[in-house]
């Protein structure tokens, strides 16, 4: 390698022409992966920090549907020193004249010891037990500014919650516990739980949460408290601070992860401009190689001089765009983390450093090994002849062997670093394909110009740009695969983006109720039904009783170690029927008759049975309010819940759950203009009962959409970025062959305009072609994930799609003109000069 090395130092001498486009798309890939990466770590740092603010203690202990018995409270307070007890739920705030203005909330309430970790931050400045102390004879609470503002309340004003009254004594600015992130269907209330007890809303069969934190001594066992909790007491969900954040650090994973794919389909775009900047820069040394030929050089020493040049030039953009990467999110540190509802920690983290550098080297590698073979293969005499392309023949079996394993070491390190093995095949099967798709375009495209030349006799200017088309080693290519792939990313993203929007703000609606009503007492729901009988606005009452369990064990197995489906993941809501409720659709098995009292049964979802692999005779054990219930399954049915209506994964025989405290579930269809007189009229007469608006529910979900979407659209447009970049760079290698070609052209008696017409056409014709192609990626990119992702009805979205079209065509045509006007300003005399 010494005479290598000493080559490739030499040439690199020359600086860096050629190479621009090359450094420019490997740091742009690398520089978005690495600011990925590092927010992401950034708020997986906030949250390991804040676990036990987020968590609010140690550990904590939950249930459902219940307080904690003597037994499991004499427990806690054995292992630890503090134990604190919230209880959860949502309820309506009620305020103004006559109770005119109501909101959904969360509410939380609290005891004296609340918070065990962390600070409550209240405005105006003051401690938590003084705005719970009240004024005169009413107590306090504290509700977040979002809802106050709502409801036109200030310090002093009077709310109601259920039949009690209380005095906003503070707006609620930062409180710890805070695992929802900001997602919550409701703004949050604090409040006593003593000063709840004349409200009437936690009544027995009340739907909430019971959470007891727990402050442990230091270098307690975490594991092994765990397990003496779960094996001790049934239907209790232990979390400590080594998970803190739960559900939302998942989320964030997962959304990095994603993003991280989506930055890796942008690396692989600048990667086919690496590849196109390799070539163009090899073939623009044919003089040089032919010379080293000439003069002996083995093929090793003619690889290594320009692997060791590339390599050196692939170590800068490497380290630009993790410059990039990583100093954008620092600088910008304070302003995403005012802006996020979690918390975060920005610094400099090696992970996502070493991710995006082993990314950029990878594909770097890939993209740069094939060209590199090539030309490894071509001998001296070719090389001074002119011919400097290295001809359609495949690099030796050693160079394609290793392409190979870089691929896969490629896909491996993304399953290892994203952790979710399924979306990575699939991303990369998408990019595989896509590029196949592109380049096969490529050739179709050439095939149908070489057709249409005869039809466009008469027409000088579409004539010419149709057999640049067909040119061997044209921009054709290079065009449609960078420009292409871009726009696939772009599209599909467009694609999910619209289905989401259309599936959450045009389709639901339309089928939605426009309450949901929870916690209506058994002795409440004839009257709940007769209030809403003879109303004229209201077109459907559903209603059903309905409890809250967790599955424990399925055949006799726990059920977490059985599967990982989302029934298992939690609580679930779960009914009774003595006879199939209307329009139940039975997929297999029967429903029990409606005296029987023997063996609990359950009728369960066909969808959920059927990812869960559950069988008519299996048993599932449900643990309801500590008692764990073991049931045969009898049928499977069809549940929908995408009308949003009310439907269960679970129905069992009433028997079974005799004596079980419950409550109510019903939902209103009315016309949109009834609803808030609706709302009115039961609240005033249940003031226990909580109503959901269902528009609401779907405008906190479409904030959550669009800010994924948002990351999602950013993501994209690096992609696309990067595309345009390996464009500029495929016009730019093309500035000498159109430099040529004007020369003979105006030779020949071309005018200008004719010639630049040419030009024109050829650059829109390739752009419209690779948004046609990029459009078909795109759509079923979005169907892939729509159908298999999301689990929704995928729908075209038109408008996206022609914007993708038009985007090529004109982003092709900008890029062609741009580098079209040197060319028609150079004189043919001086450029055949030069070519002689």
């Amino acid at each position: 390698m010494s005479p290598a090395f000493t080559f490739a130092r030499r040439e690199l001498r020359g600086g860096l022409a050629g190479f621009r486009i090359f450094i420019a798309c490997l740091a742009l890939g690398v520089a978005a992966i690495c600011a990925v990466g590092m927010v992401r770590s950034a708020i997986e740092a906030g949250l390991d920090r804040e676990a036990g603010a987020i968590l609010g203690g140690d550990a904590q202990v939950s249930l459902t549907y219940r307080t904690a018995r003597e037994e499991e409270l004499d427990w806690m307070r054995s292992v630890s020193e503090r134990v604190s007890e919230t209880v959860d739920f949502r309820s309506l705030a009620v305020a103004g004249d006559a109770g005119a203005d109501r909101a959904l909330t969360q509410i939380r309430a609290v005891d004296a010891l609340y918070p065990l970790v962390g600070q409550v931050t209240l405005e105006p400045a003051m401690l938590l037990a003084e705005a719970f102390a009240g004024t005169g004879d009413l107590p306090g609470l504290v509700m977040e500014r979002a809802l106050s503002d709502r409801l036109a309340l200030a310090p002093g004003d009077t709310v109601r919650l259920g039949t009690q009254d209380f005095v906003l004594s503070a707006v609620l600015a930062r409180y710890p516990d805070n695992s929802a992130g900001g997602f919550a269907l409701g703004p949050r209330t604090l409040v006593l739980r003593d000063d709840l007890a004349a409200s009437g809303l936690l009544e027995e069969g009340t739907l909430f949460d019971a959470d007891y934190r727990l402050d442990l001594p230091e270098g307690a066992d975490l594991q092994a408290l765990e397990d003496e909790a779960e094996s001790r007491f049934t239907g209790i969900r232990w979390r400590d601070i080594r998970n803190g954040a739960g559900g939302m650090e998942r989320f964030v994973d997962r959304l990095g992860a994603f993003l991280v794919l989506i930055g890796l389909s942008g690396l692989a775009v600048g990667g086919v401009g690496i590849s196109s900047a390799v070539r163009s820069y090899l073939a623009g040394k044919t003089a040089t190689i032919a010379t080293l030929r000439t003069l002996g050089a083995t093929r090793g020493v003619i690889f290594g001089t320009y692997f060791l040049q590339i390599g050196a030039i692939t170590l800068l953009g490497l380290a630009l765009g993790l410059v990039l990467g990583a100093g954008i999110p620092l600088a910008l540190g304070p302003v995403i983390d005012a802006a996020l509802p979690i918390p975060a920690e920005f610094a400099l983290y090696p992970r996502p450093l070493i991710e995006a550098a082993l990314y950029g080297l990878l594909v770097a590698l890939i993209f740069t090994l094939w060209p590199l073979a090539r030309v490894e293969q071509i001998r001296a005499a070719t090389l001074l002849r002119g011919m400097g392309g290295a001809g359609g023949a495949l690099p030796r079996a050693r160079y394609l062997l290793a392409t190979a394993l870089l691929l896969a070491l490629l896909i491996a390190l993304a399953i290892w670093f994203s952790g979710t093995w399924r979306l990575t095949v699939w991303t990369a099967g998408g990019i595989a394909g896509a590029l196949a798709v592109l380049a096969l375009a490529a050739q179709v495209m050439r095939w149908l110009a070489r057709l249409a030349r005869p039809l466009a006799k008469g027409r000088p200017a579409l004539r010419l740009a149709l057999a640049a088309i067909t040119a061997r080693g044209g921009e054709t290519t290079s065009v449609v695969l960078s420009l292409g792939l871009g726009l696939s990313v772009l599209a599909a993203v467009g694609q999910i983006d619209g289905t989401l929007r259309r599936a959450i703000t045009q389709e639901v609606p339309a089928i939605a109720p426009s309450y949901f009503f929870v916690d209506i007492q058994p002795d409440q729901i004839e009257g709940f039904r007769a209030r809403l009988a003879d109303d004229p606005a209201v077109t459907s009452v559903d209603a059903a009783p309905m409890l809250r369990g967790v599955v424990t064990q399925i055949n006799g197995q726990p059920a977490q170690e059985v599967t990982d489906s989302w029934v298992v993941q939690g609580d679930r809501g779960l009914t009774y029927s003595a006879a199939p409720p209307e329009g139940t659709t039975l997929t297999a098995g029967t429903w029990w008759p409606e005296d029987y009292d023997g063996p609990p049964l359950v009728s369960f979802s066909a969808e959920e049975a059927g990812e869960i692999g559950l069988s008519l005779g299996d048993t599932v054990t449900i643990d309801i309010l500590g008692r764990p219930i073991t049931a045969e399954i009898a049928s499977f049915r069809e549940v929908n819940f995408e009308t949003m209506g009310i439907g269960f994964v679970m129905a069992m025989n009433p028997a079974a759950l005799a004596g079980a405290p419950h409550s109510w579930i019903a939902t209103v269809y009315a016309e949109q203009e009834a609803e808030g007189r609706i709302l009115r009229d039961l609240a005033e007469a249940y003031p226990n009962i909580t109503a959901i608006r269902i528009r609401d529910a779907i405008e906190t979900v479409s904030r959550v959409v669009e800010g994924i979407a948002g990351a999602a659209r950013y993501g994209a447009l690096a992609t696309l970025l990067t595309g345009a970049l390996v464009l500029i760079g495929a016009a730019s290698s093309g500035v000498r062959a159109r430099r040529q070609e004007a020369a003979v052209l105006k030779t020949l008696g071309a005018s200008r305009g004719r010639i630049l017409c040419s030009f024109a056409l050829r650059a829109g014709l390739l752009g419209a072609a690779a948004g046609l192609v990029a459009l078909g990626a795109g759509i079923l990119g979005g169907w892939a994930v729509a159908r298999f992702v999301l689990e929704t009805e995928f729908t075209v979205i038109w408008p996206n799609a022609l914007v993708v079209v038009l985007g090529g065509a004109l982003a092709s045509l900008l890029a062609g003109l741009g580098f079209a006007l040197g060319p028609l300003a150079a004189r043919p005399a001086r450029v055949l000069r030069a070519q002689d």
